[in-house]
This record gives structure tokens, sequence and C-alpha cells, in this order.
């Protein structure tokens, strides 16, 4: 597919103009970044798994009723999307204490929470993305309360399902982001799932041994994220048993299964 004008460059994808009004096609990179950026990398092959596993997952998710800007996948490392405008809201799930909720408050990491908690991050990479309170988002009006209690309960569908999802292949969903974008039909919008939902933006840890399966390899300096990434997208039936190169498995296997 020929490229179109650039829309947006952010730390993981690219966003180009779409071939239809109202469509984005959303490129996978394969830089890697920790730490709002302070960190930065590349995982080789990470953007046509990443692409490939939010494929699967938006797609499973659709079929379960969960709006989605997801509409198809054109290649090893482009997406067909809907374009949003963007709630900028990182609305974060938690099932486990890890990462930055044990450093706040002291939790010892692996610990499960009480009960599935919502968290949500203002989306501003110059101020660190912060933690704020639904009192903040009403203040600062950057969505309804209706737009609000929409993502509320979209985030606990899609939580439900990824939980038993991940269970069936022995993975334990620790936490996770999701971005939301509004919809726009005339004067009148609705709240959808956007951007991705891929081992870049998920705690994933095996059930059997707590191995990390996600981006934490690349925070902590553990090494193995290629492999890491593989492993989540062979479980998941997207990848040969016997796969070792992303790049040229996914496609060959795409082939094969017709997908």
């Amino acid at each position: 597919m020929a490229r179109r004008r650039q829309i947006y460059e952010g730390k993981a994808k690219i966003l180009y103009e779409g071939p239809e009004p109202g469509t984005l096609i959303q490129y996978f990179k394969d830089d890697a970044t920790a730490f709002n950026a302070q960190k930065r990398g590349t995982i080789n092959g990470k953007g046509v798994l990443n692409n490939r596993i939010s494929e699967h997952v938006f797609t499973l998710l659709g079929h379960i009723g969960v709006p989605t800007h997801f509409i198809r996948r054109l290649n090893m490392r482009e997406q067909l999307v809907r374009q949003v405008e963007i709630v900028p809201i990182e609305v974060v799930v938690r099932n486990v204490a890890a990462g930055s909720i044990s450093q706040r408050l002291g939790i010892e990491e692996g610990t499960p929470l009480p009960r599935t908690l919502i968290e949500y991050y203002y989306k501003d990479d110059a101020l660190g993305d912060p933690l704020i309170s639904e009192e903040h988002i009403a203040c600062f009006n950057w969505c309804s309360q209706d737009e609000l209690n929409d993502m509320q309960d979209l985030a606990i569908r899609v939580n439900d399902f990824l939980c038993g999802m991940f269970a069936g292949v022995g993975i334990r969903l620790v936490d996770f982001k999701m971005e939301f974008g509004r919809l726009w039909d005339g004067d009148w919008s609705r709240i959808i799932l956007a951007d991705e939902i891929s081992p870049d933006g998920c705690r994933l840890w095996d059930m059997a041994t707590n191995e990390k399966l996600d981006k934490d390899r690349f925070r902590r300096d553990l090494g193995g994220e290629v492999e890491a990434y593989q492993e989540v997208a062979r479980r998941l039936g997207l990848l040969p048993e016997d796969g070792n190169n992303a790049v040229l498995d996914l496609e060959s296997h795409r082939k094969k299964k017709g997908s």
C-alpha cells in the first residue's frame, strides 16, 4: 500500500492518513520506551508481534460486542482503524500489585488485589502522565460523566474477557492500560476502545513460574524481550509452535491459515 500523509508519530506507532475519510493507517514500530521515554531502545520484530496480537485481541473483543477502532490488519506492521478523537486519559486496570502501585503504596509486587482497581492517568508526556482522580477529570472537563461511565464499563468488560483468555493459555493478566476515543457522527459521538492491547501495555506473567512476558523485560533489563513477546503470540495460536523468527514466521503462518 502506498504510503500516505503522516498524521502523528508516537513512541510505538505512527498514524497515517487512511484510504477513506474517517480512517487511519496505524503502523507499529520496533521502538521501545520506558519511564516516560527516559529509557529508549529497539526490540526487533516487536511491531510485527504487537500488530498481530492486538489484531487478535480487538477482533475477539468485537465478537463480544466491545466497540473498537479496529477495522482490519493490512499487512505485517499496519492496521486500518477508524479515526477517533482520543480522550486524554489512560485507563489502567489492575488485578495484581506490580509496578508503580507497589512503589507508591508499599504493596509487595505479586500481591493479588482485593478487587479489580481502575486508575486514571492524564496523557501528557511532558508531565510524566500523572495519576489523576475522577474529580480531576470532572473539574477540567477531560470527558463527561457519561463518557467516564462508558469507559469504566468497557474497562471491566475487557478485563473480564482478557483475564479468561490469557488464563486459558497459562498467563496471568496482572494489569494493562487502555485508551479510548470519541467516534463522531455529525454532532453525536460515542466512546470506543482505541490504540492497542499488546505486551507493550500489559503485564503478563506465566501462571506457573511468574516469568514476565511483557515490556517489563525491557524496563528492568531482564533481556529476552523478543522471546517473551513471541511466547505470548505462540500461546495465543498466532505463531507456529517452533516459531523463532517473528517477522518470517508470522507471515508464513498467516498464509497457511488464510488469516
